[in-house]
């Protein structure tokens, strides 16, 4: 396993990292739940991942207390990320698929993050974000002011910001990097959803900021596991995608074969070999459910680097949209071609950095 650190900071992870959403909430059938999934967390650690991902609404908690249950007496060996500014206090339900009333008030913050600690059987977190920001959260002043309390009174060694498609996401990253709100970021990444990578990892370049990268396998399609008959159960979050995503995306993976080296490689491990090909993505979060993933997605960190003719090729894959005419995939974002994406990136520029 090989380690990154954070631009400008002490914080260093693991480029292969855990987020504990498989486990906690639901929303993946396949994954691994109670002792099971404490056993699978601690063969993590054991493989050399450092790098442990939740947040307080994941399981409304469970995803916090199933991490002191794994490493309450290794603690000083893992790098705890958790997340904050939702409300699960008033509006507790986790089975749910819907988003929640948000609170990025000093004081709800500072009220997260103490009810996060207790969870998690620990006085500090490592790295603390805001969970699905929105612009007028990123230009809050007061709110980053009590986050750097909460440093300041060693509560939280480092915090930043984890940005959410049709939430907060091209505008809102950029401007938090902009305006330094915090060491580093989450996202979205792969090879089939470049962006908001595209956009922001030029900014972060220039401004500072090291990344997160989430759903690195694009939902489980870079997994190489799905066939045009794969179908999701109720309550799997993938269901809700439209048959196109499925049909399309197989044909995409299909044409990124050649990654795998002739079987040197999985399509898993290559997916995240091209994620790690941007120095500024810190780790991946990849989907882990079972032991004999973890293994061969952990082993991706030893496996050597796309060389520079891998990653043209995939992007000029990308930029072709892999010869499939199909609707762009729109989230919350800039579209520069666009009147209101030219009023957006404006408003960037009026954006004040610090």
């Amino acid at each position: 396993m090989r380690y990154r650190t954070f631009p400008g900071t002490d914080l260093t992870v693991s480029e292969i990292g855990f987020g504990v959403w498989t486990l906690t909430t639901g929303w993946w059938p396949e994954s691994q739940s109670g002792a099971a999934a404490v056993t699978l967390l601690r063969e993590a650690l054991d493989l050399g991942v450092t790098l442990f991902d939740t947040a307080d609404v994941y399981g409304d908690g469970l995803g916090e207390t199933i991490l002191r249950d794994a490493f309450g007496d290794r603690r000083e060996q893992v790098v705890i990320a958790s997340k904050g500014g939702y409300d699960l206090y008033n509006h507790p339900g986790s089975g749910a698929q819907r988003e929640r009333p948000q609170d990025f008030t000093p004081a709800f913050l500072r009220f997260a993050v103490e009810q996060s600690l207790q969870r998690l059987g620990t006085d500090y977190l490592d790295f603390y974000q805001l969970h699905n920001v929105k612009m007028e959260h990123i230009l809050a002043d007061d709110t980053f002011a009590e986050l750097e309390a909460l440093r300041q009174e060693g509560k939280l060694r480092w915090y930043g910001t984890a940005l959410g498609p049709a939430i907060g996401w091209v505008v809102e990253g950029v401007a938090a990097i902009r305006r330094q709100r915090g060491c580093g970021m989450q996202m979205i990444y792969n090879l089939l959803e470049q962006e908001p990578g595209a956009t922001l990892y030029p900014a972060a370049r220039r401004w500072g900021h090291g990344f997160l990268i989430r759903v690195p396998h694009s939902s489980g399609l870079l997994e190489g596991h799905y066939t045009a008959e794969t179908t999701f159960p109720p309550g799997d979050h993938r269901r809700h995608r439209p048959r196109s995503w499925l049909l399309n995306g197989l044909q995409k993976v299909a044409q990124l074969e050649f990654l795998t080296r002739g079987g040197e490689l999985t399509l898993g491990q290559a997916a995240l070999l091209y994620v790690l090909a941007e120095p500024l993505a810190m780790s991946c979060l990849p989907n882990i459910y079972d032991a004999a993933q973890l293994r061969e997605l952990a082993a991706a960190s030893d496996q050597p680097a796309l060389t520079p003719a891998e990653l043209a090729a995939v992007a000029t894959l990308y930029a072709n949209s892999f010869g499939i005419d199909e609707a762009p995939l729109r989230f919350k974002g800039i579209e520069p071609e666009s009147a209101a994406g030219q009023a957006e990136l404006h408003y960037l520029d009026a954006v004040p950095a610090v």
